[in-house]
């Protein structure tokens, strides 16, 4: 119990390295066998008494010495002190800094390994609200490096004077130092060094909260430093950095209520994506917008999204939580008519704005989709197809409307598996079935997970024509 309540560096404590083929020893010297992954992808043991331990970085098979670092009342989390055999899934991290960084918790894992698991997360979570998942599940998935196209980097001065940057450490609030990233686009982990003696030869570096980091088309490259209070000399600085470095920055000034002030031309901030006949495109778009962090699994989306719905040019389709027009114009040359929700008044002009640029006939308004009055009521009542793209928290008011709709068919992006099985519970409960599935790998290398669903109602002949059977709106 020495190490209860703390955590071994890793630069301290050198881990054996195991044999790949070494059998499993029995398990009477205290240590435990892995049974499972969680669906946070951490290892799952059980120990003499039977209680549940989460073990960091541990996979199934694995025979593993632990130290717990926080005990709970049904369940302990630990950390390998030693590892005795490796499960045939166990590679190399591709990143340095994985042992560390909080930002990927799957390296350890094949890109294989790591797909099946949250292709069975998905399912499981599904099964937890009694969802049987289809027979097949799509897998979307793409390159597992360098795919990310936004990040926010955290930065600190610490008492000493020494700045910090990078991401924030496993379970914790220390941020772990980097200089390159391995999921980061190529043209952001290349300004990861510059950034940071940037930032050391600053006045006040103690001012900067944090760097927001954005790629656009055409290789665009925006830094946004959030400067909690301003500091002349040092605004000249990252205007002088940026210029010389071929960038655009600004700032974002303020704590409670913020600014954002472009330290030179303000560049035009663009994502392209295939629309209709693969006509491209183009969305405007500005920092602080709802942007996918992965372009070719948003593309890989769209098109499944398109194959699934197989529009015919006759479909009324309500987008709600439509953000910048994502889905809505990419779709918009598809469908008879589109009309697009969002929760921002900013992003509904940046639809509008985007519509028009693209030459599309799409109505947008804003509504607060957390709480649906009478207005998302009567466009629900005049739409056949309805897509959802929630936050985490997913569409639970939404759903239990469409529950109560004629609605045919809802095609719902889930950046949350529980959210969606939850809300999924409400569309089954109102008639729908659950016909199509698919796991979208947006984040390789972290147990992150997106989904795709598509329900429709059974239908019915009247009059000789195709009709959804009501789900018992009253």
């Amino acid at each position: 119990m020495a190490m209860l309540g703390k955590r071994r560096s890793p630069s301290v404590r050198r881990e054996r390295q195991p044999s790949r083929h070494a059998p499993a020893a029995k398990a009477d010297d205290g240590s435990l066998t892995i049974e499972r992954l969680a669906h946070d992808g951490r290892g799952v043991a059980r120990n003499a008494e039977g209680k549940t331990v989460f073990v960091d970085a541990a996979l199934p098979g694995e025979r593993v010495d632990i130290a717990i670092h926080r005990q709970r009342k049904r369940y302990d989390e630990a950390h390998v002190r030693e590892r005795f055999n490796a499960a045939e899934q166990r590679v190399e991290p591709p990143c340095v800094y994985a042992a560390r960084c909080g930002g990927c918790d799957l390296q350890h894992l094949s890109v294989a390994g790591q797909r099946e698991h949250k292709r069975q997360a998905l399912v499981d979570l599904l099964k937890r609200q009694a969802i049987d998942s289809p027979e097949a599940i799509a897998m979307l998935a793409g390159n597992d490096a360098g795919y990310r196209r936004r990040a926010r980097l955290g930065v600190k001065c610490d008492a000493q004077g020494q700045v910090h940057l990078g991401f924030r450490a496993r379970g914790s609030e220390q941020l772990v130092d980097i200089d390159s990233c391995h999921v980061l686009a190529p043209p952001l982990a290349a300004l990861l060094p510059r950034l940071r003696a940037q930032l050391e030869s600053l006045e006040a570096p103690r001012h900067v909260g944090h760097l927001e980091l954005l790629l656009t088309d055409a290789d665009v490259v925006t830094v946004v430093v959030r400067q909690l209070r301003d500091v002349p000399g040092d605004e000249q600085r990252w205007r002088a950095f940026a210029a010389r470095d071929g960038f655009a920055c600004a700032l974002r000034r303020g704590r409670e209520s913020t600014s954002l002030v472009w330290l030179g031309d303000r560049p035009e901030l663009v994502t392209t994506v295939d629309g209709g006949g693969c006509r491209p495109v183009s969305l405007s778009l500005a920092p602080g917008d709802f942007l996918q962090v992965n372009a070719e699994i948003n593309q890989r989306l769209v098109d499944t999204l398109r194959d699934w719905l197989a529009p015919r040019g006759e479909e009324r389709l309500l987008d709600l939580f439509a953000g910048i027009g994502n889905f809505s114009l990419a779709l918009a040359d598809d469908v008879a008519s589109v009309t697009a929700v969002e929760g921002s008044n900013e992003m509904v002009e940046r639809l509008r704005d985007n519509a028009s640029r693209n030459g599309l006939n799409v109505s947008a308004l804003q509504a607060d989709l957390s709480a649906p009055g009478a207005t998302i009521d009567a466009l629900i009542a005049e739409h056949d197809t309805v897509l959802l793209d929630p936050p985490r928290d997913g569409a639970d008011a939404v759903c239990r409307r469409l529950a109560k709709s004629d609605v045919a068919r809802v095609a719902y992006i889930s950046c949350d598996p529980a959210s969606l099985a939850r809300d999924a519970a409400h569309l089954l409960a109102g008639g729908y079935s659950l016909s199509r599935l698919a796991m979208a790998d947006m984040f390789p290398h972290t147990a992150h997970l997106e989904s795709l669903a598509l329900f429709e109602r059974p239908r019915r002949r009247v009059g000789g024509l195709e009709s959804p059977i009501s789900g018992g709106k009253h």
